[in-house]
């Protein structure tokens, strides 16, 4: 079932956004030329919910849809970086909250036919403010704190459009709901 790459050339190779060319041959002796895909490192996200209950959420502007969405905490793994700890450090550089408990909920593919990287999801729990925000050079991130039942009500309104972030949640509220 598996395809048998047989040449791959590099278009682009950046460490946020590497594509190739691939040429492969599937079982059944087809060739598959081109084939293009989007190396990327794999991310981690977090449905964070303070020690009052409430979900910490971040608003910024995501310049490839021109637009300003809010969203769930999270980022790249960093090469070598333990998972939970990668989703520990992204919590407090962007919103500044430490947790007391972090939830593995799952992993999930944005688009398995085109990019290579795998989100881890979670949901972190206990969550305190300790210190300022830590944002990366080209981040310009504003806080926001809603109650679960107003996070929810947001996900039904189709409020939260970053997909690999409503996933995350749909998991943290089955987890949440005891099922």
């Amino acid at each position: 079932m598996n395809w048998k790459k047989l040449s791959s050339k590099y278009l682009s190779n950046h460490i946020y956004f590497t594509a190739r060319e691939d040429r492969c041959e599937r079982p059944d002796g087809q060739i598959v030329d081109p084939y293009f895909v989007v190396e990327m490192p794999p991310s981690v996200c977090a449905v964070p919910v303070t020690e009052n209950n409430e979900v910490v959420l971040v608003r910024q502007y995501r310049h490839a849809i021109g637009e300003t969405i809010l969203e769930i905490p999270g980022g790249f793994i960093d090469a070598g970086e333990d998972v939970q700890k990668a989703i520990a450090r992204e919590l407090l550089e962007e919103t500044g909250y430490e947790f007391t408990s972090y939830d593995y909920l799952g992993k999930i593919a944005s688009n398995p036919g085109m990019i290579d990287n795998f989100t881890y999801l979670y949901l972190a729990r206990g969550g305190k403010k300790i210190a300022a925000q830590q944002l990366d050079h080209n981040e310009e991130i504003e806080l926001l704190t809603v109650s679960l039942e107003k996070f929810r009500k947001m996900l039904q309104q189709n409020e939260i459009v970053q997909s690999l972030h409503m996933a995350c949640a749909y998991y943290a509220f089955k987890k949440m709901d005891g099922e």
